[in-house]
């Protein structure tokens, strides 16, 4: 087994209900900088995992086709926003900090 495969999975099982993060935000704070191909392929390999939160740089969704749908239909049930076609980073970046991992959520007004 991978030895980076899990670290990643235990980053990529902190992103809380209604947050989303980048494969390279996960291989950063996982430890591995310039990993994000190889979430990609922890992803692909794991199941039980909240795959559809993790995105695309900008908040893309790189993923096609039927399993594309399914990640925004699942984000959307989490309360996830999208500006177009990429998720409203602003709103639901997860972002994984040394000590205590926070959630940035703006409030509306």
């Amino acid at each position: 087994m991978n030895p980076m495969r899990p670290k990643i999975l235990a980053t990529i099982r902190k992103i809380p209900r209604g947050g989303v993060s980048t494969y390279g935000a996960v291989a950063r704070a996982a430890g591995y900088p310039g990993g994000a191909r190889r979430v990609a392929s922890v992803l692909r390999g794991s199941r039980d995992l909240p795959w559809h939160r993790v995105l695309g740089a900008g908040g893309e969704i790189k993923l096609t086709g039927d399993a594309a749908f399914e990640q925004r239909f699942r984000l959307q049930s989490e309360g996830v926003s999208f500006r177009g076609r990429r998720v409203d980073m602003s709103q639901h970046e997860y972002r994984f900090g040394k000590t205590k991992p926070s959630f940035r959520k703006r409030v509306s007004r």
